[in-house]
């Protein structure tokens, strides 16, 4: 599977102090997952109320300018997610995440602040960067530190938190808007996120890049359970030896290998539906009579189901496999976004945002724990980066292809368009993914 072009790998010694595992690093996961909390946060208050700030506070009328500030977030955060991957194997993880947020700080400030819409388009291209270092970072660190037994819990745990936070912080800005006003007063909890996740990364984080050298090590000299496990259950034996270069990852994960491909393109259609939920779905709301409270109900239902469930669903994957939990999901989430421009009702539009919710918690840390399974510890950071390069580019091409469909014929149709686009996904991964879930592994 690697080109010609892969340059050998140093050897790794195996570090006694070092353990795999979620047992082990339980103190290490739990502040990241509170660090994550601080991550997914900062992105929740925006998606109840900056769509409706763009109308009523600086008079846009175009959908798609409206949606200018998702394009530049989508755009920021997937060339970030690439580079925090690629930074995470050469320096390491834990700069990579102070510097997340530290481009992080001046974000709530720029929109409490903003005189015209570019600032709010600025923010969020800070943001992006913000989302992509940070977020990227700590789900690399889980997974370094569980290894490869318990990686879809662990990415469950991950997403549940961020996307937890995100619902709370959707629920709590259109809470504060309805009550104050649309800014200042939903963008202070922002300040608290950013000097939280700062303070949290710099004096407590640990480093982690040592527990993918030492899973390295293990697969490179497996003896017993661990050799039956890396020849049989992985193709990660096949390249033991070898890193490609990062050219031939970022092939391998976009086009190349038939798994990681399915897997990035159901990640950036997934963003996608999601960026029309976060920029389309408030304006939706708001012209069938919804008030302000209700939208950012609704903006956090969807979320608040997504992040719960994967803490079931993530586990889940690791027990009946990959491949049929993101077909489902997929699935569901394209039916739950066409059945809303035939539904009427608070009621029924909770109900389809909790079917949108629990279609995206079945695929979410699933996608992250086949990529997990198919890459080599000494690459799987970058390949991570790779295909969350992908999965965030959906934000952007989400947005602008919402922005352009309603500005052309409607939201119901761009509403419609896109969800059934979301089930053409679907039916690509059960047609070119094979299930990714070793069998058997390394006894850590």
């Amino acid at each position: 599977m690697p080109s010609p072009d892969v340059k050998s790998l140093p050897s790794q010694v195996t570090t006694p102090d070092v353990q795999l595992g979620l047992r082990a690093n339980w103190q290490q996961f739990a502040l990241l997952v509170l660090v994550n909390v601080f991550v997914g946060g900062m992105v929740g208050l925006e998606r109840s109320i900056v769509p409706l700030l763009g109308q009523q506070v600086f008079g846009l009328a175009s959908t798609t300018a409206v949606l200018a500030f998702i394009v530049s977030f989508g755009i920021v955060k997937a060339a970030s997610n690439l580079f925090a991957g690629r930074l995470s194997d050469r320096i390491g993880r834990k700069g990579v995440l102070i510097t997340g947020w530290l481009v992080g700080l001046p974000v709530p400030f720029l929109i409490i602040f903003a005189p015209t819409w570019g600032w709010v388009v600025f923010a969020n291209v800070l943001l992006g960067i913000n989302q992509g270092f940070c977020w990227s970072t700590t789900v690399i660190m889980k997974i370094d530190l569980v290894g490869p037994v318990r990686r879809g819990l662990a990415m469950g745990i991950n997403e549940a938190a961020g996307y937890g936070a995100v619902s709370l912080a959707a629920i709590a800005a259109g809470y504060l808007a309805a009550t104050y006003a649309l800014r200042p007063q939903p963008f202070l909890l922002g300040v608290v996120f950013a000097v939280a996740g700062l303070l949290l990364s710099i004096f407590f984080v640990r480093e982690s890049q040592g527990h993918a050298r030492h899973e390295a090590a293990l697969l490179a000299r497996p003896s017993g359970q661990a050799a039956e496990a890396a020849q049989q259950a992985t193709d990660q034996a096949t390249q033991q030896h070898i890193a490609p270069s990062f050219k031939e990852i970022f092939l391998l994960t976009s086009w190349k290998d038939r798994r990681l491909f399915a897997v990035s393109q159901a990640g950036l259609v997934n963003n996608l539906n999601d960026g029309l939920a976060w920029g389309l779905f408030p304006l939706f709301f708001a012209a069938s009579g919804l008030s302000i409270a209700q939208i950012g109900l609704l903006a956090g239902i969807y979320p608040g189901v997504w992040g719960t469930a994967q803490l079931f669903t993530g586990a889940l994957s690791d027990r009946l496999g990959r491949k049929g939990l993101i077909v489902a999901g997929m699935l569901l989430q394209g039916t739950a976004i066409i059945s809303l421009p035939f539904l009427h009702g608070f009621a029924l539009w909770a109900v389809a945002m909790m079917l949108l919710g629990l279609g995206t918690a079945l695929v979410y840390p699933t996608l992250l724990a086949a990529i997990s399974d198919v890459a080599h510890p000494e690459w799987r950071a970058s390949a991570v980066g790779v295909y969350r390069l992908w999965r965030d580019s959906g934000y952007a091409i989400g947005a602008l292809l919402a922005g352009v469909l309603t500005d052309l014929f409607g939201v119901p149709w761009a509403i419609v368009g896109i969800g059934l686009l979301t089930i053409l996904s679907g039916v690509v991964v059960k047609i070119v993914m094979s299930e990714t879930l070793p069998r058997i592994r390394f006894a850590q």
